[in-house]
C-alpha cells in the first residue's frame, strides 16, 4: 500500500510551501513524469520532476489545498501502468521555483526502481501502424509511453535514452518535437522511433545475405511462409521460429530440426475472431490475451469438424487438447499477421534446452540449420526474454512462465531484508535479488542442462546485481549439491544458505500473496532433494517463525535407474509394482507398462531393485503420477518434462461422470505421517483387470490425491493452506483441491503472478534468509 503523509498546517494558511516527494515502484516508463507535468500545470504548481535510481523525486510548490489535491490525483490518476510501491513526503519553505520543469535523471540515489516490463502495442500505436496516411504507416518498432520495449533495451538505471539500447538510434526533428511536447503521449517515451531514424528491419538468407529491406522484406517473409518455410524472426526480447500450423510437412521439419518431438509448440492467432473459432475462450482468458502483458494462455481447442480443427496440423501438440495461443504483441508481429492472416507456429529460436538468441551474428550461426530465412533488425535486445504462459485454474490467471510482461516486476515483502541473492533450482531456472523489501526476479532463464544454459544463468546473475547494484552479503541456493546453481553459489566466498527444495516451494507462495505463519503448505512436484538425501516430492511442510516440519509425506519406492525412470515411467511402474509385489510382479505380466520389458531386461531391474543398485527412493507425488500413466497405457517414455503427468490429466478430463475416490492409508510414524499409495495401486489394478475405460481410473486418481489433502488438513488443523510445486499447475486436481477446501473452511492460498514450478523457488529461497543459518 502506498504511503503518504498529511500536509502540516502552517501558521499562515495562504502562505506557500514545498512538497518533496518521492515515490517508488513501476514509475519509470510509463509516462510518469509527462503525467506529473501536465498535473502539476493544472493545478499551477511550480517545481521539478527527475528519475532517479530509486523511481521519480517531485518537488512541488503552491498553496496547502493545491498539494492536498496534487497527492490524491497522483494515486488516483497515474498512468494505467504505473504501479506506486509507496509515496512519501516531507514539507518545507518555498524555495522560490518559477515554472514546473522535468529535470535531468539523478544516478546518485540507490538503485531500487522498479523496471518495467516489455509491454505489448496500446491501441493508439496500433492505429497509426494501420492508417496508410500516418508517418508511422507499418513501422515495426512504433511505441510510445504506454506501450513498448522495456526490459528487454535497459542497460541500467535510471530508465532514459542514454542507458538502454536505443542510445544510438538519434531522433529526427519531429520525433525530437514529439520527445519534448508535454501534450503529446510520445513526451519522453525512451524508444521513441520513426522510419526516417529509427530501427530498420530486413530479410536474410542463411549465410546473412540481405535480400530484402523495409516494407518488402515483409511482404516476402509471408509468401516464404505460405511456402512451408521457417522463419526466424528477431523480436522483442529474441528470436523466434516461425512456421505455417497448418502445414504438416513444414511442422514435422521444424520439430525434425529442433529435436523435438512432442512437446507443444505456442502459435500465435492474427485476432480474437479467429481464436474464438478455433478454442473456446472464457471472458477472463480473452482480457489476458488482450492485455498489455500478451501471454501465451492456454486454450482448450474445439473437437468438432466444424469447427475447421483440420486446418492446423495435429502435429502442433500432439495428443493435446490445449493449445498454447497469443495474440500479435508487437508493431512487427501485428504487421506480419495483419498480411498473413492464419495462424502460425512462434516457439523459441533456440535448440532444446539452449538459450533463445538475441542478436543477428548468433542467430545465423546457430540456426541456420533450423531455419530458411532470417527476418531481423538492427535494434540490440539487452538480453532474452521469453514468452510468458499461463493457464486459467480456479477463475484465476496462473503464471507457469513468468518472462515477457510480468518479469523482472518485484514481490514486496514486509520485512527489509539484506542485499542477497538467489540462484534458484536446476529447472526452470530463475534467479532473484533482494534489495530492501523487494524481491526482483529474473526472466524465465530455463533447464540448465548444457554449457550454454549455465553461460545464460551465469550472464543474468551478473545483470540482475548490476540492475540494482547489488552487493549480496549472503547467497542462497539449493540443498541439491548437484545443481549447477548451487555448484556455482558454492564459489562464493561469503555467507551460503542451503534451502530445502519444497520449503523453497512453500515460503514462494506464502512470499507471493504475503502470508505469514503457521502455514500448512503442500508442495508436491517431480524431484527435489530432501534432508534425508531421499528424493522427496510430496510433502506436506507445517511452517512456523523458525522454519518447517515435514508434517506428512508420500510413502517412499525404488527408482531403477534414477534419472533414467524419470525419463521411462514405465521403469518407474516396474519399481513400485515390485517393491509391493516382488515375484507375484508376474501376475500383471498382461500389463502394457510390463510388456514393454523383455525377459532380459526384467531380469537386470529386478537384479538392480534387489541389490538397490542405482534405485534411490522417492516420496514424489510426480513419479507417482509416472507410475499411473504407464500402468493406464499412457505414457511409458517422457520426450519432455511432465509429458507422463500432464497426458494423465487430460484423460480424467475426458470422464463421462463424476467418480469417487480410491482408497489409500495414513500411517503415523512418530509423530509423521506416510501416505500410502499401496492401497490406491492395488485398486487401479483391479480395475485395470475389469476392464474399467482409463478415463475413470485417470480421474479417480486424481480425486483420491485430492483427498488426501482435506484428511491431513483436517487431521493437522492448520487453517490456512499453502499450495505450490509442479503438480498444482494441474488444473483438474488444483481445482478439486481449492474447492473441498474451502468446502470446509480452510484459508487456500496459491500462486498466480509467481509459477508453482521451479520457475518460482528463487522468490522462496529469498524469504528463507530470515529463518536459515550458514551451513
Amino acid at each position: 500500500m502506498a504511503k503518504t503523509e498529511s500536509i502540516p498546517i502552517f501558521e499562515n494558511v495562504k502562505k506557500n510551501i514545498r512538497a518533496r516527494i518521492l515515490i517508488r515502484g513501476a514509475v519509470q516508463g510509463v509516462g510518469f513524469r509527462p503525467f506529473i507535468y501536465r498535473l502539476a500545470g493544472s493545478l499551477n504548481l511550480t517545481g521539478w520532476i527527475n528519475n532517479n535510481t530509486s523511481g521519480v523525486v517531485i518537488e512541488a510548490e503552491g498553496d496547502r489545498e493545491s498539494l492536498s489535491e496534487f497527492i490524491q490525483r497522483i494515486r488516483e490518476e497515474k498512468p494505467v501502468r504505473a504501479i506506486i510501491d509507496s509515496l512519501t513526503t516531507e514539507y518545507a519553505e518555498c524555495a522560490g521555483y518559477r515554472n514546473f520543469e522535468i529535470k535531468k535523471s539523478d544516478w546518485s540515489a540507490d538503485k531500487s526502481a522498479w523496471i518495467l516490463p516489455d509491454i505489448g502495442t496500446c491501441s493508439e500505436c496500433r492505429d497509426e501502424i494501420f492508417d496508410p496516411s500516418d508517418r508511422r504507416y507499418l513501422y515495426p518498432f512504433t511505441n510510445c509511453t504506454n506501450c513498448g520495449p522495456r526490459y528487454s533495451i535497459i542497460l541500467s538505471l535510471p530508465y532514459d535514452r542514454p542507458n538502454t539500447t536505443m542510445r544510438n538510434f538519434t531522433m529526427c526533428p519531429e520525433c525530437r518535437r514529439e520527445y519534448n511536447d508535454p501534450g503529446n503521449r510520445r513526451f519522453h517515451a525512451q524508444p521513441n522511433a520513426c522510419p526516417v531514424c529509427g530501427p530498420r528491419i530486413w530479410l536474410s538468407d542463411r549465410s546473412g545475405q540481405i535480400i530484402y529491406e523495409k516494407n518488402q522484406a515483409l511482404f516476402e517473409t509471408v509468401d516464404l511462409l505460405k511456402q512451408g518455410r521457417i522463419i526466424a524472426l528477431k523480436g522483442i526480447g529474441g528470436f523466434q521460429l516461425l512456421v505455417d500450423a497448418g502445414k504438416d510437412a513444414a511442422v514435422k521439419r521444424l520439430r525434425r530440426a529442433k529435436s523435438r518431438d512432442e512437446k507443444p509448440f505456442a502459435m500465435m492467432f492474427p485476432d480474437m475472431e479467429t481464436v474464438k473459432y478455433y478454442c473456446g475462450v472464457s471472458a477472463q482468458e480473452q482480457n489476458c490475451l488482450e492485455s498489455p502483458e500478451a501471454p501465451i494462455v492456454l486454450l482448450k481447442r474445439k473437437l468438432s469438424a466444424s469447427s475447421g480443427i483440420m486446418d492446423i496440423s495435429e502435429l502442433v501438440a500432439p495428443d493435446n487438447p490445449y493449445w498454447g495461443i497469443m495474440l500479435p504483441y508487437s508493431p512487427l508481429h501485428l504487421i506480419l499477421m495483419s498480411l498473413y492472416k492464419k495462424p502460425l507456429i512462434a516457439t523459441s529460436g533456440n535448440f532444446t534446452d539452449e538459450p533463445i538468441c538475441i542478436n543477428n551474428d548468433e542467430a545465423i550461426r546457430e540456426l541456420h540449420g533450423i531455419a530458411d530465412y532470417f527476418l531481423m533488425h538492427d535494434r540490440p535486445i539487452a538480453r532474452y526474454v521469453d514468452d510468458s504462459v499461463v493457464r486459467t485454474i480456479a477463475d484465476h490467471i496462473t503464471v507457469l512462465r513468468r518472462a515477457r510482461g510480468y518479469a523482472p516486476l518485484p514481490v514486496t515483502i514486509k520485512q527489509s531484508l539484506p542485499p542477497a541473492l538467489a540462484v534458484g533450482g536446476h529447472l526452470k531456472n530463475t534467479i532473484a535479488v533482494a534489495n530492501r523489501n523487494n524481491i526482483f526476479i529474473s526472466h524465465h532463464i530455463g533447464d540448465l542442462e548444457t554449457n550454454k544454459a549455465y553461460n545464460a544463468f551465469t550472464r543474468a546473475v551478473t545483470d540482475l546485481k548490476h540492475m540494482y547494484n547489488v552487493v549480496p552479503q549472503i547467497v542462497v541456493c539449493d540443498k541439491h549439491p548437484d545443481y549447477s546453481s548451487s555448484q556455482f553459489a558454492a564459489k562464493f566466498k561469503g555467507k551460503i544458505i542451503r534451502v530445502q527444495h519444497h520449503y523453497a516451494h512453500i515460503l514462494s507462495c506464502m512470499a507471493e500473496n504475503g502470508v505469514s505463519p503457521p502455514v500448512l503448505g503442500f508442495a508436491w512436484d517431480g524431484t527435489g532433494y530432501g534432508d534425508d538425501g531421499t528424493v522427496w516430492g510430496g510433502e506436506c511442510l507445517a511452517v512456523n517463525n523458525k522454519g518447517y516440519e515435514r508434517a506428512a509425506f508420500l510413502r517412499t519406492f525404488p527408482l531403477p535407474g534414477g534419472d533414467k525412470a524419470v525419463r521411462e515411467p514405465g521403469r518407474a511402474a516396474f519399481g513400485l509394482l515390485y517393491h509391493i509385489l516382488g515375484d507375484r510382479i508376474k501376475d500383471y505380466r498382461h500389463l502394457p507398462s510390463l510388456q514393454q520389458f523383455n525377459s532380459g531386461e526384467i531380469r537386470v531391474l529386478k537384479q538392480m531393485l534387489d541389490k538397490k543398485i542405482n534405485c534411490p527412493k522417492t516420496s514424489s507425488i510426480g513419479r507417482l503420477f509416472d507410475v499411473v500413466s504407464s500402468l493406464l497405457d499412457v505414457q511409458h517414455i517422457n520426450t519432455f518434462e511432465g509429458q507422463a503427468a500432464i497426458k494423465l490429466e487430460n484423460l480424467a478430463w475426458r470422464a463421462e461422470k463424476e467418480t469417487g475416490a480410491y482408497q489409500y492409508g495414513i500411517i503415523n510414524n512418530n509423530g509423521r505421517r506416510i501416505i500410502d499409495w499401496e492401497p490406491l495401486i492395488m485398486s487401479i489394478l483391479a480395475d485395470i483387470t475389469a476392464g474399467m475405460v482409463p478415463e475413470v481410473i485417470a480421474a479417480t486418481f486424481h480425486n483420491t490425491l485430492a483427498d488426501m489433502i482435506f484428511k491431513l488438513a483436517g487431521e493437522i488443523g492448520i487453517k490456512k493452506i499453502v499450495l505450490s510445486g509442479g503438480t498444482f499447475q494441474n488444473k483438474f486436481l488444483t481445482e478439486k483441491v481449492i474447492a473441498g477446501l474451502q468446502k470446509q473452511n480452510f484459508i487456500v492460498y496459491r500462486h498466480k503472478n509467481i509459477p508453482p514450478n521451479d520457475g518460482g523457488i528463487s522468490v522462496g529461497q529469498i524469504l528463507a534468509i530470515n529463518n536459515m543459518t550458514n551451513e
